[in-house]
């Protein structure tokens, strides 16, 4: 397959399993992540989004071909916290990611769901074509993004993680878009450390983690790709 390689040691158990993804998606870096958590081998297929493969049209026919797609022994799994969710079922012998508890499973998958807020109301902020030095950030996406970073803060209620002390379910669907906090910061005016002293604390914790570090590009890293899609997107300032 072209573009496949070797993600994850694993014990064999994951052998079958083949993700369709962009490296620098977030929502494909959730699934990356609980891979190499999980201790799954698998290989990984770098699709062009551009030009997106006939097999992951075929695979996810309903999103028109998005990633990520998880390929099980040929069957494919769409949307990466419905994956989430089928690792943890299909793979019980690897280490859990959700709870035991039933309610505590109940909270872990709201607030995994929940974190994907940041995304869309970040997006907000930095894809504005009067996004220059001098203009201020909207006030309405502003102020939305820093309701969702705060709710975010008083859920995780400084533990170290938000399931505890294990780097749990949340955390994995949250993490990815912890590397997007300095894009937020600069388009938004605002400071994570002093607006969600826990959260920014959260996010340095996990981007020391090798699943983490492996899978998901530094803040800066991500700040400058985002500078270059929006000139992509809205052309030269």
């Amino acid at each position: 397959m072209a573009g496949a390689e070797n993600g994850g040691s694993g014990s064999g158990s994951g052998s079958d399993l083949v993700l369709l993804d962009v490296f620098g998606s977030p929502y494909a870096q959730r699934v990356r992540i609980a891979l190499a958590e999980k201790g799954l081998a698998y290989e990984r297929a770098e699709e062009d989004l551009a030009a997106k493969s006939d097999l992951l049209r075929r695979s996810n026919p309903a999103h028109g071909g998005k990633v990520p797609v998880l390929l099980h022994a040929g069957r494919p799994v769409c949307e990466s916290l419905i994956i989430l969710e089928y690792l943890e079922e299909a793979f019980p012998a690897t280490p859990p990611l959700l709870p035991a508890d039933p309610y505590a499973r109940a909270r872990a998958r709201f607030w995994a769901e929940y974190a994907g807020r940041a995304h869309h109301c970040g997006k907000r902020l930095w894809l504005r074509r009067d996004d220059g030095e001098a203009a201020e950030p909207e006030p309405e996406a502003r102020a939305e993004l820093l309701a969702v970073l705060r709710a975010l803060d008083a859920e995780l209620g400084g533990r170290e993680f938000f399931g505890g002390e294990a780097f749990g379910f949340v955390d994995v669907a949250a993490a990815p878009f912890a590397a997007w906090f300095l894009t937020y910061e600069r388009h938004g005016r605002f400071d994570v450390v002093e607006e969600c002293p826990g959260l920014a604390a959260w996010a340095a914790r996990c981007a020391r983690r090798d699943s983490v570090a492996a899978n998901v590009y530094p803040p800066e890293k991500v700040y400058q790709l985002v500078l270059e899609y929006r000139q992509w997107v809205l052309g030269p300032k």
